[in-house]
């Protein structure tokens, strides 16, 4: 061995992980290596480099930075980088900048995949950076998304809130918004000192509310002002000023600090802080004039989830803007099926199950959905009506890309059509005589949500089930026996097990073995401490509060929930972006090594989870 391979040999003796290598291997090494200089101040790789070394540090330091700028981390003689790009495709995902005149080993990506795949315990130290920069990437996904996600909302606070009395008159309040150059005022009252803000007057109230009634310019404002009043903490999120937007179709938000007015930011200054498509694409959904406008914005849906991927949006912030925009296309297509038929003989709810409940919808998704009518409900008066209605919007919801239900879960079936009365039946069979049809359909139905009529109903059946099934340990027990029921894909050596049927043979289905799963038994823990939270990562953080699961095991389930999503979402992105159909299944040779190596630590946090459930609740026990 020359002099100077045997240097690069005793290096690598005195540090880990290569320490834990025979010695002839790392004699072997030392002269499969390369060796490169930086000076002090050079960018060695940048984001989205291709990479095809792994670099070890022999003298000098670096800096590894975030995509956004920020500092993540330095290492010095001994340290090592480049791996995490090397195991996702060879694509660099943290910046390197020499902090000191810096000299590294180079050793080559197959020299290093040959390392790792045949040297478990050296493999395992660079897994655990792997996995530490997994867990830290996907605390802050947050963070290294576009910034209309990341800002707060404050930054687009211009400048103090215009507010009046409720005892000023409306022509007051059109002088003070024309003097500020402003599109609406709010109305302050000093004596409640609780909440004092108790109303909102825009143009738009003034031309509907006041000029087109033809009431006096001496009104109170506190006549025409809009009291239910929609309103954002100064410390949110833009993304979330947007979403309360699109949800309650408002135009401006009062932002708060304190219960005391900070500001009024508008739906204009969102659009001129950072464009986004999901915000588009809902505007236009309320702007389609007819079923064929709607269903021609399919692609506009594909654009806005593809944009969302690409900006590293996390899946929590995916979930929850495509679960708007399809719940915007059902309250378009009810305003338009009213207008069609003409107004409801009687008061109805027309309520999203299961994902978009959840507020978890993706771009591969049926339509789950179901209708309560008013309690005065006659079939033969007000049946034809209803199932015509029904029907409008389940066709037009296919017509848009929300394919029908293959288990008939639509307010097409008169089943899932009826009173309230018969739905607060329904779930105090379910909940108390959890026979395995009740079961099954307890799993679909109590994940709802009301977008559409009165939707105080939905809210009063949750109400009704969080106060049954939590005093109900027989029907937890039964319900945890389901969630038992759809297992990951780990085989007795922690290998993948392929799905075997039809044209997805040879694949892993990441709903039905990761997420689902992950939702089932997470909804079983929520109804047990009696969470209101429809969302799993939001019950998720209820379940971590109760202190109800073992410690660590709550952030172990988020972190592989975010891991299992994102997988699915990436793969349903390519999909789309190749021109092809998407769906839910994955062919492990797709997958990189990074997320083969991760999953499997996914999926063995999902099963450790499954049998703290059987542990938790008993379900042998149960008949």
């Amino acid at each position: 061995m020359h002099a100077e391979q045997l240097e690069v040999a005793e290096f690598f003796a005195r540090h880990q992980p290569f320490n834990l290598l025979p010695e002839d291997r790392l004699e072997q090494l030392a002269g499969e290596v390369d060796v490169a200089y930086f000076k002090a101040g050079t960018q060695i790789k940048e984001f989205g480099d291709e990479i095809s070394d792994w670099y070890i540090i022999r003298s000098g330091a670096v800096e590894v930075y975030r995509r956004n700028g920020d500092l993540y981390n330095r290492l010095s003689e001994g340290g090592f980088f480049g791996e995490f790009g090397l195991l996702r495709h060879g694509r660099v995902r943290f910046p390197i900048k020499a902090l000191e005149d810096t000299l590294v080993y180079l050793i080559p990506e197959d020299v290093f995949n040959d390392l790792f795949d045949n040297n478990e315990a050296f493999a395992d130290i660079v897994e655990v950076e792997d996995r530490t920069r997994l867990r830290q990437a996907v605390a802050r996904r947050r963070e290294d998304a576009n910034e209309l996600m990341t800002a707060k909302i404050e930054t687009l606070v211009g400048r103090d809130a215009v507010t009046l009395p409720p005892t000023a008159s409306v022509r007051e309040a059109a002088i003070r918004m024309s003097e500020e150059g402003v599109s609406s005022v709010l109305v302050l009252d000093e004596q409640m000192e609780e909440e004092p803000v108790v109303g909102i007057i825009t143009d738009r109230d003034l031309r509907n509310r006041l000029i087109t009634p033809g009431l006096s310019f001496d009104t109170p404002v506190s006549e025409i002002m809009t009291s239910e009043l929609i309103s954002v903490e100064y410390g949110q999120f833009v993304f979330e000023a947007m979403l309360l937007m699109l949800r309650h179709n408002v135009h401006h938000l009062p932002v708060l600090k304190k219960q005391r007015p900070l500001g009024v930011i508008a739906i204009s200054d969102i659009i001129r802080y950072e464009s986004q498509n999901s915000l588009f694409v809902v505007s236009s959904i309320f702007r389609a004039q007819s079923l064929e406008e709607l269903s021609a914005l399919k692609s506009d849906v594909s654009a806005c989830f593809l944009r969302m991927v690409n900006e590293d949006a996390n899946s929590q912030m995916i979930g929850t803007a495509m679960s708007v925009i399809g719940r915007s296309f059902k309250q378009r297509l009810l305003e338009l099926g009213e207008e069609k038929l003409g107004p409801p003989p009687i008061p109805y709810c027309f309520l999203a199950l299961g994902s978009m409940a959840r507020e978890e919808q993706l771009i591969v998704t049926d339509q789950d959905n179901a209708m309560i009518l008013d309690n005065r409900y006659d079939p033969d008066q007000h049946d034809e009506y209803f199932k015509a209605l029904a029907q409008f919007v389940c066709d037009g919801l296919d017509a848009c890309g929300y394919t029908y239900c293959n288990g008939d879960i639509m307010a097409t079936n008169s089943r899932w059509r009826q009173p309230l009365k018969v739905w607060e039946q329904y779930f105090t069979d379910w909940i108390e005589k959890p026979t395995p049809e009740f079961l099954l359909n307890s799993s679909i139905f109590f994940d709802i949500e009301g977008v559409w009529g009165e939707t105080r109903w939905a809210v009063m059946l949750n109400d009704l089930i969080l106060r049954k099934a939590r005093k109900n340990p027989r029907f937890l027990a039964c319900m945890a026996r389901n969630a038992l029921q759809r297992t990951p894909p780990l085989g007795f050596f922690k290998d993948f097990v392929m799905e075997t049927d039809g044209r997805h043979s040879n694949s892993i289905n990441m709903k039905r073995r990761g997420t689902a799963p992950l939702a089932d038994l997470v909804r079983v823990h929520a109804l047990a401490i009696g969470s209101r939270e429809h969302n799993t990562f939001d019950r998720l953080r209820d379940i971590i509060d109760s202190d109800l699961l073992p410690r660590g095991r709550g952030p172990d389930l988020r972190d592989a929930l975010e891991l299992i999503a994102m997988v699915r979402i990436r793969h349903q992105a390519l999909d789309v972006e190749a021109g092809n159909e998407p769906d839910n299944n994955v062919e492990p040779e797709n997958l990189s090594d990074f997320e083969r190596k991760n999953l499997k630590d996914a999926f063995q946090i999902l099963s450790n989870a499954q049998k703290f459930l059987k542990y938790r609740y008993q379900p042998g026990r149960v008949g």
